[in-house]
């Protein structure tokens, strides 16, 4: 039973007022502390984010075989590397393709259209886990449609110039919290970045390399990233018998 007695005590002890006053801030403290933590964490995630669209961006501007005769070829296993590529930047604290989706589609002007402005999507190609389409368009997007007039947000839409190609690339990523998602209240994190054609490209199609031994193109489809699937243990493994039911238990 709790005395007045011992209650002056306790009040006059300074060591015990020194621990209520840490046993009531402590709580309060540790919130502020993995608060910051995780925004810190979440800031740095978006960054990176960011980083690896213009990587892709960039990089896939450039890709395609040299020739001084010839504009230069794109192959499917290009972007295949390309892809795989910036799973590999990103690194496994992030998990790219596995929680996020990279889109990655080629702006040009439709050959048909006589007036030489009429922008569409040529092709597109995805990898990634994550369930998300373009915000901006999918193949074939703006083939005979005077309403499609680039990508991009509305009044800011990146167009191409006739003859040429932008590479117009969107990821999208759920962020994996390190401490809890309470401290989030959005956690989708969806950026963009384009890049000019840097070389005179042949941007009539993507080639193979070898077509008699073709690559899988990273169709938009398919929602898959390059890990292979985690391979599970026997179903008797660890020396139990997990057909208990029919016959007892093993040790």
């Amino acid at each position: 039973m709790v005395t007045r007695a011992f209650l002056k005590r306790l009040k006059a002890d300074a060591a015990a007022v020194a621990m209520t006053e840490f046993a009531l801030a402590a709580p309060l403290m540790l919130t502020v502390g993995l608060y910051g933590l995780e925004m810190a964490n979440y800031a740095v995630t978006h960054l990176q984010i960011s980083q690896a669209a213009m990587h892709v961006a960039d990089n896939a501007s450039r890709i395609g075989d040299t020739s001084t005769l010839v504009d230069r070829k794109i192959y499917e296993a290009d972007i295949n590397d390309l892809l795989y590529g910036v799973d590999l930047q990103a690194g496994d604290g992030i998990d790219l393709l596995e929680y996020g989706r990279v889109i990655v589609s080629s702006l040009e002007v439709d050959p048909d259209d006589s007036t030489g402005v009429q922008q569409y999507i040529h092709w597109q190609r995805c990898k990634g886990k994550k369930n998300f389409v373009s915000s901006y368009g999918v193949e074939g997007d703006g083939k005979g449609d005077p309403s499609f007039v680039g990508m991009g947000p509305a009044g800011e839409e990146v167009i191409a110039m006739e003859g040429e190609a932008v590479i117009f690339v969107e990821v999208s990523y759920t962020y994996q919290p390190i401490v809890t998602d309470a401290f989030i209240s959005d956690r989708e994190i969806t950026v963009f970045s384009s890049f000019n054609v840097r070389d005179s490209r042949d941007i009539s199609q993507i080639y193979q390399a070898d077509p008699t031994s073709p690559d899988t193109p990273a169709d938009c489809g398919s929602f898959t990233s390059y890990k292979p699937a985690p391979t599970l243990p026997p179903s008797n493994s660890g020396g139990w018998n997990w057909n208990w039911f029919n016959g007892g238990a093993g040790g």
